[in-house]
């Protein structure tokens, strides 16, 4: 089977990352992590114009009802470009656990129309709750259950961006949850993020190869930079259709060996890229006033996301030994 993103696929993706690189997404990064939410919050609503806040929201509750290829196409281009905020809890994960339930009935409509942000804790894969403090939809998965959580003082982050709070347990929201779904969704977002992030990091190494001169000539004319650069390349285009045939394999419920597979290709070469890039740049790239250091501690953060390297690996070996 060859498989190839749809013409509207593409252009869904090319719109959102117009609209991205127009904007500045370090700035609003950056002042995500200090607390002002306002240049995130505009990109949200951006965002949520295009549709991105109600993909995988049913059609009748003001989403799009689109297919998880979609998803991964949008988080794709999220993860390029570094934008903060909770997506994956909102725009993945509760839709996914929430659907079809009376909850998911109530909350999903202000979620698809970007008006309303959501946080999700899951012990243990998500001991933590990310950006409660601007999130009006706090919900903490406890076995089956739903429910409502206060969120506690702020903890640090390797990611400044990524705000991440302690939870206590309030009321319940509903006894009738998809958990399993929900990580897979959750987790196939964070795969498709983590390509992202890799593309942008080697994209980012390639320019600067260019124009870094070293012995008189410019850093990426060096044989060993260029192997670096390849190697690169090479598994993020091996990671690539593994993301995508995770999320046509989950258009059918869940697919843990599937989005498993993914997410561990995936963090591993987003992981090699964000090490290459730091190589590659050398000093520069340890400065904070250099946009890199965004997209090192993002990918650092993401690849423990919805569920360890360990835990994954477990999952697929798991499948493939029943």
């Amino acid at each position: 089977m060859r498989f190839t993103l749809s013409s509207e696929q593409r252009q869904f993706a090319a719109s959102i990352g117009e609209l991205l690189a127009a904007a500045d997404v370090p700035t609003a990064v950056r002042s995500w992590a200090d607390g002002v939410h306002g240049p995130g919050l505009k990109l949200w609503r951006s965002l949520a114009d295009l549709g991105v806040t109600g993909l995988t929201v049913p059609s009748r509750l003001g989403g799009l009802d689109a297919t998880a290829v979609d998803l991964a196409v949008a988080f794709d281009q999220l993860g390029y470009h570094a934008v903060p905020g909770p997506w994956v809890d909102s725009a993945a994960a509760l839709p996914a656990l929430l659907r079809g339930t009376e909850a998911g009935e109530r909350l999903l409509p202000s979620l698809a129309s970007g008006a309303a942000l959501a946080s999700v804790a899951l012990p243990p894969h998500v001991p933590y709750a990310l950006d409660a403090d601007v999130a009006e939809v706090r919900i903490l998965i406890d076995g089956g259950q739903a429910l409502r959580f206060t969120p506690g003082t702020m903890l640090s982050s390797v990611d400044g961006a990524r705000r991440l709070f302690p939870v206590s347990a309030d009321a319940v929201v509903t006894d009738d949850v998809a958990v399993e779904l929900a990580v897979d969704t959750a987790a196939l977002a964070v795969a498709a993020q983590l390509t992202g992030a890799g593309r942008w990091l080697l994209d980012s190494s390639v320019a600067y190869a260019k124009q870094r001169s070293q012995y008189g000539k410019p850093i990426g004319q060096y044989q060993a930079v260029k192997h670096l650069l390849a190697d690169v390349a090479t598994r993020l285009e091996l990671a690539t259709p593994l993301v995508h045939g995770a999320a046509v394999a989950l258009t059918a419920g869940p697919a843990p060996r599937d989005v498993s597979a993914a997410r561990v290709a995936a963090a591993d070469a987003a992981y090699l890229a964000a090490r290459t890039a730091l190589q590659v740049h050398g000093a520069i790239g340890y400065t904070e006033e250099h946009p890199l250091g965004l997209w090192l501690t993002k990918v650092r953060a993401l690849v423990a996301a919805w569920g360890t390297q360990a835990f994954h690996r477990n999952r697929v070996l798991a499948a493939v030994a029943a």
